[in-house]
C-alpha cells in the first residue's frame, strides 16, 4: 500500500505563488509516473502536470509557462511550483503517483487533495 501525503496549499492572492509538496511512502521499489491533478466545484477532475518518464513533462495548456512539476527520485516526492497565480487555478489538487511495489506488483494512487484558493 503507498500513502500519499500533500501539503504546500492556502490562501494566495492573485500574482502569488505556492509550492505543492506530495511525499509517497510505502514498499516502493520503483515510482514511474508522477503528476498532479485539480478539481474546482463543478468541474471534472483535470491533469495539471505531469511526469511520464525522465525528460517527458506534459502541462495543461492553462499553466504552461507558471506552473512548473518536478520530483525527488531519492526521496519518492512529488513538488508543483505555482507562480504568477490566477483566481480561476482556485480548485482541490491532487497527486498522483504510479509505480512498483517490491514485490513486482503496479499501484496507482492518489493523494488525500490540498485546497489552492486565489483570491484577494
Amino acid at each position: 500500500q503507498v500513502q500519499l501525503v500533500e501539503s504546500g496549499g492556502g490562501l494566495v492572492q492573485p500574482g502569488g505563488s505556492l509550492r505543492l509538496s506530495c511525499a509517497a511512502s510505502g514498499s516502493i521499489l520503483r515510482i514511474s509516473a508522477v503528476g498532479w491533478y485539480r478539481q474546482a466545484p463543478g468541474n471534472e477532475r483535470e491533469l495539471v502536470a505531469a511526469i511520464a518518464r525522465p525528460g517527458s513533462t506534459n502541462y495543461a495548456e492553462s499553466v504552461k509557462g507558471r506552473f512548473t512539476i518536478s520530483r525527488d527520485n531519492a526521496n519518492n516526492r512529488v513538488y508543483l511550483q505555482m507562480n504568477s497565480l490566477k483566481p480561476e487555478d482556485t480548485a482541490v489538487y491532487y497527486c498522483n503517483v504510479q509505480g512498483i511495489f517490491y514485490n513486482f506488483t503496479t499501484f496507482d494512487s492518489w493523494g488525500q487533495g490540498t485546497q489552492v484558493t486565489v483570491s484577494s
